[in-house]
């Protein structure tokens, strides 16, 4: 909520600067986001009066015009708003003014005509296009009442003030009123709010002879008012009132509707104001709505409602969506004479539900959704019709239609000060503790160490003894608590083994130098089907904002893509990221999905950048695997690691894809998109992996033996052979490790051809293997003795030739 400063002064003695009550409000319990200064940067812009405007004589829009801005002879403007017109008062930014974005003003010629300033738009000025009265959106804006020239248009429309960005949590929407936030003030510097009641004047006309009303189920409304207002004339709103709204981020329109939200502003309380006239009938009937019956609501949108929403009726056709939004056919316009103003609680679950369905959230929705102030429905009523009665000459009806309210009562909590002191670990006494609840505006009572609190309706969030320590914790003051430890036998957390493993993992996939990211779990129908590892049905949300996080991931890499995505769009073309999360499967009998921990990576790109002394290189299939193998090879895995060649997985190159297994059990996959993949989702050459980490977890482990440094040295042969192009490097390392013997240490592949001088399809493979005893130096027979078994196991294995 955007709080006004010098607003906020007005309704409750502040002592010190916007920034400092910032700062001090977070520290008691609401955040303040920021606070923002509307004048911020701008300088020299001036009230002037436009004394003629003439059409400019090179140009077919423009306008000179004649300003006065309290100097002694007016200057020569050229402006090209079409609304701009003599007699008006208006914004002017003089030469060597800034205006919004740090524009500077100059002196200059349009068209050949000398043009000494600028006349300025609201927007031109630094107000947001979504608050600028629409009669002025296209144009200039002009006030509407007399101001000197040459004063400041800042102070005129308020942009000396300061806004105070509350971020208000949902159990604290008392907030969500000035009157509220004076409250929350007036509590953290001991001072008492002020405030005024507008007084009101009713006419001799009973309010019964203009309408009657009736609330079908009182759950729906607990509480419905209505007042009428006869003989009013709809006009724009007083500059002042412009100015309260404006500063609130929200829209001038008329007399009628600014008051509604202003009273909504300063009480908390929504109102809603309808046509007497376009009503049709004498009669309000707030029901349910039936299903299919239509609405077209204010924002011009058209609507078929169902049963759940509650409507407000001229007893026969919805004229408003209760609590949500009004409806066209009942618009306040300029023809208006009649007002009929609706102040109301309603059921905060349908009034949630009906804004989500339609999405229709507003100010006043938002404010039902979390509760309001039961004892101001009337208060902010008879100050709403007041304010109207003043703005536009109306005649208040005598009496308020009531259908259905409620009493509202103080809630009357008992709590110790042993309890107090104890939870908060703190020695305060009777007398701070009675203080700390009367500067909340508490009544309270004490006897004995034990105080009656009597909580007033506007702090509906208090009920309990734990709400009460919460309050005198945050106004004594969170800093102020003391720091002590239990006292009774403590137990020392730890992470568990999965906790462990986990951020090892993290650490070792940055050391290899790709960097997390976190997604969504929420994705589209589509992505939800790419990538599995395992079959399973997808959980869907009964009501997603977006069509794009309709339902829970089954596999990470999605995710990833579209972080790949973003940075390609940015130019950012070398990429290397991971993200371990959870992924979400079920059967078809489950309910609640079974969450699997996975990992996920995406790299594209260059691996190694381009320099003066080495050329670029891109990341390959091989340095992909590479990170996966050096990953699992730190998880001591009992069972063997391979990589078995797959095309299962559609959204994987089929010549670069392999599941990966431990053992038997399939784990993971790896390899490059599609082509045709990434070129659907304007993708460059991206690599992937995917690992089911709680399938890690669960494997079977190994212990990690210590081995000394050699003593003796290695032997080395070099062998060479020529092998149908099917066969796999595993299938031939898996010959080396069985027929190897016990004395062969290490298999490296260094070279792979195929080409002249080799049978067409064939390829050479050629391995070093390095033998090594650790007890003594092999002999020559040794090795060659080992070797030759090697050679025939490869022979009659895989049919290779010896080169």
């Amino acid at each position: 909520m955007d709080v006004s400063y010098e607003w906020l002064k007005e309704l409750v003695d502040v002592p010190v600067s916007p920034e400092e009550l910032a700062d001090k409000v977070s520290r008691t319990g609401i955040e303040v986001d920021g606070v923002k200064h509307p004048d911020a940067g701008l300088k020299k812009i001036v009230v002037g009066k436009v004394v003629s405007a003439t059409p400019h004589p090179n140009s077919d829009h423009l306008h000179l015009c004649q300003v006065d801005v309290g100097e002694e002879t007016p200057r020569q403007i050229v402006c090209g708003a079409p609304n701009v017109a003599a007699g008006q008062t208006v914004i002017v930014a003089l030469p060597g003014a800034r205006i919004a974005d740090n524009v500077k003003i100059k002196k200059g010629k349009m068209r050949g005509e000398e043009s000494l300033g600028m006349i300025c738009a609201l927007q031109e000025i630094g107000f947001s296009e979504n608050v600028v009265p629409k009669p002025y959106l296209n144009g200039i804006y002009v006030f509407n009442e007399p101001l000197e020239p040459g004063s400041d248009a800042l102070a005129a429309l308020g942009m000396h003030d300061a806004i105070l960005d509350f971020e208000i949590t949902p159990n604290r929407a008392d907030a969500l009123g000035m009157r509220g936030v004076a409250w929350e003030v007036g509590a953290t510097y001991a001072e008492k709010p002020h405030f005024e009641e507008k007084p009101l004047t009713e006419g001799d006309r009973p309010v019964g002879d203009f309408l009657s009303a009736e609330v079908k189920d009182a759950k729906d409304a607990p509480s419905y008012q209505l007042r009428v207002i006869d003989h009013v004339k709809v006009q724009e709103s007083p500059l002042w009132l412009q100015k309260r709204l404006w500063l609130a981020g929200i829209r001038p329109i008329n007399n009628i509707v600014d008051v509604t939200n202003l009273i909504m502003l300063a009480y908390g309380q929504p109102l809603h104001a309808f046509d007497y006239a376009k009503l049709g009938s004498q009669q309000i009937v707030v029901r349910r709505a039936k299903n299919g019956e239509p609405l077209t609501t204010l924002d011009g949108n058209e609507h078929e409602l169902d049963d759940q929403d509650i409507v407000i009726t001229n007893g026969q056709v919805p004229v408003a969506l209760a609590g949500v939004m009004g409806g066209l056919n009942s618009e306040i316009t300029p023809e208006t004479t009649t007002v009929v103003i609706e102040s109301a609680s309603f059921n905060p679950v349908n009034v949630r539900k009906t804004a989500l369905k339609y999405n229709l959230r507003s100010e006043a929705s938002s404010r039902f959704e979390k509760g309001t102030n039961l004892a101001d429905i009337n208060r902010a009523l008879d100050a709403a019709v007041a304010w109207m009665a003043e703005l536009s000459e109306g005649q208040v009806a005598k009496g308020t239609v009531s259908p259905t309210s409620v009493s509202a009562e103080d809630v009357v909590v008992d709590i110790s000060l042993d309890h107090i002191n104890h939870v908060l670990g703190t020695d305060l006494t009777q007398q701070q503790v009675t203080q700390i609840f009367e500067q909340l505006g508490f009544d309270v009572t004490e006897s004995d160490g034990l105080f009656a609190v009597a909580v007033p309706p506007r702090r509906w969030d208090i009920h309990i003894k734990a709400d009460l320590v919460e309050e005198v914790a945050r106004i004594y003051g969170f800093d102020n608590l003391p720091s002590t430890l239990p006292t009774t036998t403590m137990t020392i957390g730890e992470y568990t083994s999965q906790q462990k493993r986990i951020r090892r993992t993290r650490h070792l996939l940055e050391g290899l130098g790709l960097t997390q990211v976190i997604t969504y779990a929420l994705t589209t129908a589509e992505a939800v089907e790419q990538f599995k590892l395992q079959p399973g049905l997808p959980t869907k949300v009964d009501s997603p904002m977006t069509t794009d996080h309709a339902v829970l991931r089954m596999n990470m890499i999605s995710g990833l893509l579209n972080v790949i995505k973003y940075n390609q769009a940015r130019k950012e073309t070398d990429v290397a990221i991971y993200e371990q999360g959870r992924i979400f499967t079920k059967t078809g009998d489950q309910v609640r999905p079974t969450e699997i921990e996975y990992l996920g990576g995406a790299i594209t790109g260059n691996v190694v950048a381009k320099d003066w002394h080495q050329s670029a290189k891109a990341v390959d299939f091989f340095y992909a695997k590479g990170i996966v193998t050096h990953l699992l090879g730190d998880y001591s895995l009992a069972d063997p690691i391979r990589f078995e060649a797959t095309q299962a997985v559609a959204e994987l190159h089929p010549g670069q894809a392999a599941n990966i297994f431990v053992g038997d059990q399939l784990v993971g996959i790896l390899g490059r998109l599609h082509p045709a993949f990434e070129h659907a989702e304007h993708l460059p050459a991206t690599f992937v992996f995917e690992l089911d980490l709680d399938a890690l977890f669960a494997a079977p482990r190994q212990e990690k033996i210590a081995q000394p440094a050699p003593k003796f040295p290695a032997v080395t042969r070099d062998i060479a052979l020529q092998v149908d192009e099917q066969v796999t490097n595993d299938q031939v390392m898996a010959i080396f490790h069985e027929h190897g013997g016990a004395f062969l240490q290490d298999v490296t592949l260094f070279d792979v051809y195929a080409g002249d001088h080799i049978a067409a399809g064939q390829k050479s493979l050629a391995y070093t293997l390095t033998y090594r005893r650790d007890d003594q130096t092999l002999t020559e027979d040794e090795v060659t003795q080992a070797f030759d078994k090697v050679k025939a196991a490869l022979q009659t294995g895989i049919g290779a030739a010896i080169r």
